[in-house]
């Protein structure tokens, strides 16, 4: 299976002073400012402070209040990546089961058994998911072959925007003139969109989604029938 998601927006800024860290006490304990737990006393990143908000359950909405995060920058980061876009391609390999994959915002992590997305370092009303997919594929192509997402180009209307690619695949073989079997698939889609309120799970979160369910039906195809 090939993906392919690219956005189309300038990459943002990368001038500046870099932070170095090590020029820092490496004994130091820095506050989590009341985040604190029993396994994270200390908070020395900004990435520290951010998961301990997170354990908390609580809303990180001034960073600028955050020493760490104000000296590694972390708010002048988020301004200039605020036009960037990104380009994913590569290979998965799926099992023959009801699954999905995503592409959405935020650091992900595990919470009670539920993968979820850390959005509070963006904000809802600044993600963007206008998105490319130049090629989507199950399986090896064959002559005739159709691939119903390639050259999907999708321009979102609003922020904060989840779109759902519900893929049914069928599998599928490919008999050639000289008696090659090509074992591949075939796959129809249907999309949905809504507005994400941001929420814990896939029923709220902005992002790409493709959802896809494997039949048990089976079509052959050959190069007699093809011409």
């Amino acid at each position: 299976m090939e993906f392919v998601l690219s956005s189309h927006v300038d990459l943002g800024q990368e001038e500046g002073d870099i932070f170095d860290p090590s020029k820092l006490d490496p004994e130091r304990c820095e506050s989590c400012y009341g985040a604190e737990m029993e396994d994270l006393k200390c908070c020395n990143t900004c990435d520290d402070v951010r998961e301990a908000y997170r354990r908390r359950g609580w809303a990180f909405k001034n960073p600028d209040t955050i020493e760490q995060c104000k000296r590694e920058g972390f708010s002048q980061k988020m301004q200039e990546q605020k036009n960037e876009g990104c380009q994913i391609y590569g290979f998965l390999e799926v099992n023959k089961v009801a699954g999905n994959f995503h592409f959405a915002p935020g650091k992900s992590f595990q919470q009670s058994h539920v993968h979820v997305h850390d959005l509070q370092s963006f904000g809802l009303d600044n993600i963007n998911m206008t998105h490319f997919i130049k090629h989507l594929s199950f399986g090896r192509d064959y002559p005739g072959i159709v691939n119903p997402l390639d050259g999907t180009d999708v321009a979102a209307p609003q922020a904060s925007m989840m779109y759902q690619y519900f893929v049914k695949i069928v599998p599928t073989i490919y008999v050639k003139w000289d008696g090659e079997v090509v074992k591949t698939n075939q796959f129809s889609v249907t999309r949905h969109e809504k507005v994400a309120n941001g929420l814990i799970g896939d029923q709220g979160l902005p992002g790409v989604f493709l959802l896809f369910l494997t039949s048990h039906s089976q079509w052959v195809r050959s190069l007699h029938a093809l011409n």
